[in-house]
């Protein structure tokens, strides 16, 4: 089964102001002073995963000249931008719905454009653990980080049994904890940081859409016979903004029994704030 991979691009990263900002937000910074912007090392980890003609970008109409400049060898046609920022649900679901149309059996793999991972390889054996998982099962993947402290600033997974070394089954999704809550998840054992990468297969995708966020379903089944062609903008801007406003955790993750993860050793961050750029940047 063929790889595609979904680059969600559309944030401002505001917490990160005034080194990020609305008109030029972090994933299209240097923020590591590595030579490479965020979104550019986010395509370069996964490059050994696929080709470059299998990615996809997700974005806001007024970041489309950064991906161009940055990112030249991704196709035209797969910079896709939402005409109104609508949280990561609708985000996914038009995504996959233009993959779908042209290619009905693959699987998929939806990653933010401005996380840092510090080991490459590790992180490319996990996604492979993951998508030969997706190939055989109608299952939703996602990453867990193996906390190494009690962060408050991230969500969490709390894991259950293992159902395949080294895939867990998913409990619950638990929201960003006060630091006592936190301290618990910590001694707990079976708790992980969320870091919102997810593997899932076309079909499954859109199964658990259905189910989970009907509504959104409703409006992309709006736009699907649109897709491709030269009415796909108009209906785009017509039919987009009345996706309910929500992320692809409370759509879907939260609500399904079919959810895996694999925990996860390699270094990671959100580079979510100050603090965190610092921390990262330290280890560099």
């Amino acid at each position: 089964m063929d790889t595609h991979v979904v680059i969600m691009a559309g944030g401002v990263g505001k917490r990160l102001f005034p080194i990020s900002t609305p008109e030029r937000p972090k994933q299209f910074i240097d923020l590591l002073k590595q030579g490479r912007t965020m979104i550019q090392m986010t395509v370069d980890r996964f490059l050994p995963i696929c080709p470059i003609e299998n990615f996809w970008i997700v974005t806001s109409e007024k970041y489309i000249r950064y991906i161009r400049e940055q990112l030249p060898g991704i196709k035209p046609s797969h910079i896709l931008a939402e005409p109104e920022a609508r949280n990561t649900a609708p985000c996914i679901a038009y995504a996959c719905a233009k993959i779908a149309a042209h290619h009905p059996d693959v699987n998929i793999v939806v990653t933010p454009s401005d996380a840092y991972i510090g080991d490459n390889d590790n992180f490319v054996q996990t996604i492979r653990t993951a998508l030969d998982f997706t190939t055989e099962n109608s299952r939703i993947v996602t990453l867990g980080i193996v906390p190494d402290r009690p962060a408050t600033e991230y969500g969490y997974i709390e894991a259950g049994k293992t159902v395949l070394r080294p895939i867990k089954k998913v409990l619950n999704f638990k929201e960003k904890p006060n630091a006592e809550v936190a301290g618990e998840y910590i001694s707990l054992g079976n708790h992980f940081w969320n870091a919102g990468i997810f593997v899932w297969n076309q079909a499954t995708i859109d199964a658990q859409l259905r189910k989970y966020a009907p509504q959104i379903m409703e409006v992309m089944d709006k736009i699907a016979p649109h897709l491709y062609t030269t009415d796909e903008s108009y209906a785009l801007k017509a039919y987009f903004p009345q996706c309910e406003n929500i992320s692809i955790d409370y759509a879907v993750m939260e609500k399904s029994n079919d959810i895996f993860m694999i925990p996860c050793t390699f270094p990671w961050s959100d580079l979510g704030s100050f603090e965190a750029l610092e921390a990262v940047q330290a280890k560099l």
